[in-house]
């Protein structure tokens, strides 16, 4: 039980910290975790040189320090292109092409291919959330399920984008090629959003467009597709990103988007928006070292084994876990990075393919996130569609409709002997 304090401990803090502020979004979560390593690290038998290294070991250990390049990369894109109006002209694009009748499906494709490109929901929820509500607003409807649209898109990238924190967390922690994960993903994610498309098409009225769209820059729209179009070719991730940075700089300089200084101002303020994911992701790898060291994950995976009879249940155990982490932590990055370690051994246990683990991680955890009313995402978007999150859940439709799916497939799937 001692073992297992620090997770109670940050539990305990979290839920504290939410009726205390009142705001789930408000909660000091990088605090939260400081207090948590502090409290493993007084547990942890030894003198201090000793409890540090091993902290140290697991904040630092290689898919740590591999997640934290990609985090790097990652943010310095997301800032360079934002601010170049890549994001709003891919958006616009979209939107430009698909007729009236089709708003609804139309703002669902705009957020999936914002999302994919950026690899955040909550950035393509920041691009998008104003165009939505214009768009509401211009044909005299209530922006709250245009805005569930945008928000049930917006967890199609972030569960699936190879610039998606959650599925760097989530390949690196099970030792998989993006790739792959992105096959094993796919499977799953593509019969939903169609089926979603359909159902949006179905709800849909016949609605008119008041006011023209912004026109679009073709060539600002090139980094985010090179990136979409590249990731999809299975090239290393770093490589990605790094053609992506060197698109935005090469193409939003010359056309006056920015100085070359303004370029590098951009890619810095993008890394700076990951700093704190990047401190939690070492925190918490810290955290879960030393609970390892005191035997604490050894008894949360004897009691998922106790529980998992089979390499069904054992998969169930993993995407349940998951989801019960991110509802205490209402991050999902946060959620995989927690539970990542457990889910290698029980993986390693049950002889489960590691490509279907990471993505059962990813998809559970963007389920329960795309729904949580506290959570970041919703709560950027009733704040554009001047509404209650309660309001928008009830027609978000992607991310409940992806957990459905997930667990029939993890029931009525053919298993096999051994992983492949």
């Amino acid at each position: 039980m001692r073992s297992l304090l620090p997770l109670l401990f940050f539990l305990l803090m979290y839920v504290g910290s939410a009726i205390t502020f009142g705001n789930f979004s408000d909660i000091p979560i990088m605090l939260i975790f400081i207090l948590t390593a502090a409290l493993a690290l007084f547990l942890t038998e030894g003198d201090m040189q000793r409890r540090m290294k091993h902290f140290s070991h697991g904040a630092a250990n290689s898919h740590i320090l591999m997640m934290i390049a990609v985090f790097i990369l990652a943010g310095a894109f997301a800032g360079s292109a934002k601010a170049m109006g890549s994001i709003d002209d891919i958006a616009n694009l979209t939107l430009s092409i698909v007729p009236p009748s089709m708003l609804l499906a139309g703002v669902f494709l705009a957020a999936m291919l914002i999302s994919m490109c950026l690899g955040t929901s909550v950035g393509t929820i920041a691009a998008l959330g104003p165009i939505a509500v214009t768009m509401a607003t211009n044909i005299g409807e209530t922006p709250v399920i245009i805005m569930a649209a945008a928000v049930g898109g917006a967890f199609f990238g972030d569960n699936l984008s190879f610039i998606s924190d959650t599925t760097i967390v989530a390949t690196q922690s099970q030792g998989v090629k993006m790739i792959d994960k992105f096959k094993t993903n796919i499977r799953v994610a593509l019969p939903t959003s169609i089926a979603v498309i359909l159902l949006y098409l179905i709800i849909s009225n016949d609605y008119v467009i008041l006011e023209e769209l912004p026109k679009v820059s073709m060539i600002k729209v090139i980094p985010c597709l090179s990136v979409l179009v590249i990731a999809m070719t299975g090239l290393n991730v770093f490589y990605v990103l790094l053609i992506g940075i060197m698109l935005t700089g090469l193409i939003g300089i010359p056309n006056g988007s920015y100085s070359f200084t303004g370029w590098i101002v951009t890619l810095q303020n993008g890394i700076m928006g990951m700093m704190e994911l990047i401190i939690i992701t070492m925190l918490a790898g810290g955290v879960l070292e030393l609970t390892r060291i005191n035997g604490g994950l050894q008894a949360i995976i004897g009691l998922m084994i106790k529980h998992a009879k089979s390499q069904r249940s054992a998969e169930l155990c993993i995407g349940v876990l998951t989801s019960l982490v991110n509802i205490c932590t209402a991050n999902n990055t946060v959620a995989i990075i927690t539970v990542s370690g457990i889910a290698k051994e029980v993986s390693e246990r049950f002889s489960l393919d590691p490509r279907r683990v990471a993505s059962i991680m990813d998809i559970y955890s963007c389920m329960v996130q795309g729904i949580l009313p506290y959570g970041i995402q919703l709560l950027m978007a009733a704040s554009f569609a001047a509404c209650s999150p309660l309001d928008i859940i009830p027609y978000i439709y992607y991310p409940i409709v992806l957990g459905i799916i997930t667990t029939l497939s993890i029931l009525f799937r053919k298993r096999k002997a051994a992983a492949e």
